[in-house]
């Protein structure tokens, strides 16, 4: 194994690193990174390059041996300490940070939807997918005005949730028109007054479930094409939940 040491702020790599900070550069050199060591040892994914610092290595010298061994990699950088606030988007970083391929998923037609509409918080965003997976959901849809997924904040709020589902970037609404076309049931969460109680719901083998934006809900547009609405019966104290919490109770109620 090939140990390359990073000393310069102005390393090729570390600028590389620095670009995966923003959008734009994930979609034009097609990388993200991962800042977090638990979910990259869970990864199904292999990554592309590993980055490391003495310290990393010092508090998790026989995991990391074990990973880098299993990860057919030929060779990994250590970082100099002084460079890490370059390239970390963490408060207090473990000191470890791996780049994967932005990668294609497909939608599983025999497994339920969900559709996110919106939602452009990070963090809900990566809540929602934790939850998903919580409840063995597999599909996931992001319309163009969700936060990215490849996020470093809905990766972390993810558990790295993203490596455990199929997601699909819709664009223009295409994604949703075709899954109305194929006769999907629609249900919309939403706390409009002719929404059904979560709890007397009656839902079909196949479906898709829409959550809407933390402050406008779900888009008119979309609204209009749903079939059914439902809402969490709540105390009168309370006018609404978050998006992130609303989507664990309704995919617990709906898994029962």
């Amino acid at each position: 194994m090939i140990i390359k040491q990073i000393n310069s702020r102005d390393n090729i790599k570390l600028k590389i690193l620095a670009k995966l900070k923003q959008k734009k550069y994930r979609q034009e050199l097609g990388l993200f990174k991962v800042e977090n060591f638990k979910i990259i040892l869970e990864s199904k994914k292999l990554p592309q390059e590993i980055f490391v610092t003495q310290k990393f290595l010092e508090k998790n010298s026989k995991q990391f041996t074990t990973f880098i061994t299993k990860s057919n990699l030929s060779e990994y950088f250590q970082i100099d300490e002084n460079c890490l606030d370059k390239v970390t988007e963490l408060e207090n970083s473990a000191g470890i940070i791996a780049t994967y391929k932005i990668f294609e998923t497909s939608l599983n037609s025999k497994s339920p939807i969900i559709y996110l509409n919106a939602v452009n918080d990070p963090g809900n965003l990566g809540s929602i997918l934790r939850n998903a997976v919580a409840f063995n959901y597999k599909n996931i849809v992001l319309d163009e005005f969700c936060a990215d997924i490849y996020n470093t904040k809905v990766i972390q709020a993810s558990k790295g949730a993203i490596f455990n589902l199929n997601i699909i970037n819709d664009k223009d609404y295409k994604v949703f028109n075709q899954l109305k076309s194929k006769k999907i049931e629609l249900l919309g969460a939403s706390l409009r007054k002719d929404a059904i109680d979560l709890k007397k719901i009656k839902i079909k083998e196949n479906y898709c479930l829409v959550f809407g934006s933390e402050a406008h809900g779900i888009t008119e547009m979309i609204e209009n094409k749903i079939s059914k609405f439902i809402k969490i019966k709540m105390s009168s104290q309370m006018e609404s939940l978050n998006v992130a919490s609303s989507s664990a109770i309704i995919f617990f109620e709906l898994n029962k």
